[in-house]
Order: C-alpha cells, then sequence, then structure tokens
C-alpha cells in the first residue's frame, strides 16, 4: 500500500525523539511499517538528534546513574528489532502483533451503535482503540478537545477532509470538525489514538457519549 495521507512532520518529529504519548507513538509506529516516506523522515530525525548528542560535553554519571542506565540496558531483548524495519505478517500491523495477535477479525469487538464496533487497547499514555465501520455508515459529526490520530487498517473513509485509505493517517487538532463515512463495500478498521474526548456536535451522540467511551 502507498499513503497519500501522512502524519504532520511535528509529529513525526515527536516520535523520533521519544516524546509522544504511549498511544500516539503506537499509531505512528503502524504506519511506519508501511510507509517508506515517513521511515526516512524518522531516520533523519535521528540522525540530528544523535549528531546534537554527540557535540555535548561528556557528564559524570553518579553511581546511582549509572547503575539505572545499566538495569534498564539488560531489560532490552538484543534480539528485538525496531517494529518499523519489520514487515507485517498480518493484517494487523506488527507493532501491534504482541497484544492483539496477527488477525482483526479474530478480536471481541464490542458494539457501539448500528454499524460501529470497536476494541479498546490498554496504553498507559491516552486512548487506543480499534474501530469498526460497516460499509455507508458514518459517525456523528464531532471535533476533538484535544489531538486525534487516526490510521485506517483496511477499506477506507470519506469525510471533509478528503479519502483516507488503507495506510493513510489523519492528524487532527481541535481545529477540525468532521463526519467521517465508510466509503467502500467492505468495513473500514481505524487505529485511533486520542488524548481527550470527543466533542460530537448532535444531542443525541453528546447524551451517548458516555456510554461509547469516545
Amino acid at each position: 500500500m502507498t499513503a497519500k495521507h501522512h502524519p504532520d512532520p511535528s509529529s513525526l518529529m515527536s516520535y523520533a525523539a521519544g516524546s509522544l504519548p504511549e498511544a500516539n507513538a503506537m499509531v505512528i509506529a503502524c504506519h511506519l511499517s508501511c510507509c517508506e516516506h515517513c521511515r526516512k523522515m524518522v531516520s533523519d530525525a535521528e540522525a540530528v538528534g544523535r549528531s546534537l548528542l554527540e557535540q555535548l560535553e561528556p557528564v559524570a554519571m553518579s553511581e546511582g546513574s549509572r547503575n539505572q542506565m545499566l538495569a534498564m540496558l539488560d531489560r532490552i531483548d538484543p534480539g528485538s528489532s525496531h517494529p518499523v524495519f519489520r514487515k507485517d505478517t498480518g493484517n494487523i500491523p506488527v507493532a501491534l502483533q504482541p497484544m492483539l495477535g496477527e488477525d482483526l477479525h479474530k478480536l471481541h469487538w464490542r458494539a457501539l451503535a448500528p454499524g460501529m464496533k470497536q476494541f479498546v487497547i490498554p496504553a498507559s499514555v491516552g486512548k487506543l482503540r480499534l474501530l469498526k465501520i460497516t460499509p455507508g455508515t458514518s459517525m456523528p459529526k464531532h471535533s476533538h478537545i484535544g489531538s486525534e490520530l487516526t490510521l485506517v487498517l483496511q477499506g477506507s473513509y470519506s469525510d471533509e477532509l478528503g479519502r483516507f485509505c488503507a495506510g493513510d493517517v489523519a492528524d487532527l487538532d481541535g481545529d477540525i470538525s468532521h463526519q467521517p463515512m465508510a466509503d467502500t463495500q467492505e468495513d473500514c478498521i481505524c487505529l485511533i489514538a486520542t488524548d481527550a474526548p470527543l466533542k460530537f456536535t448532535g444531542l443525541i451522540p453528546r447524551l451517548l457519549q458516555p456510554f461509547f467511551d469516545l
């Protein structure tokens, strides 16, 4: 797949610096597994970061800090590799496979509304979920109190910003109001990270929001 919509460059820079919330970083990592363009941007940013670190004057570490660093290194699996450089082996991106397996269709989806289901993925910072929308179904129109980072894993949807297909990312903030609609003959499945509840426009979606957990 070739993505046409990519994360904002600032999100990629934050990912390279390790400063994104865990939920957002997972969405970026999954996108990188299928996007050479963004992998190069992250690699270039990491190279710049290494160059800057090399220019800093060395500072002696305290014994306690040194022991903490050695303990962290001991916990790293030397046989593991960065998920963005591994090929996906199923319809779940490789970065998520340790938690979810390899098949989206074997997950225990929870119904939200007619034509909409979700699967919540534990994340220490932010909310991470999979959302499945049946063909022809629209989400309620909404904006965002915080940020929303969405990666399409299967199918496609259209909204006020354009058409998003598998591999595409929508990197949105509070200025955006939209109403995504699944627009193909297969379910649209998205990986979504948010750091605050959505802000629905209609009265009924607002009343049902506590039950949707959106």
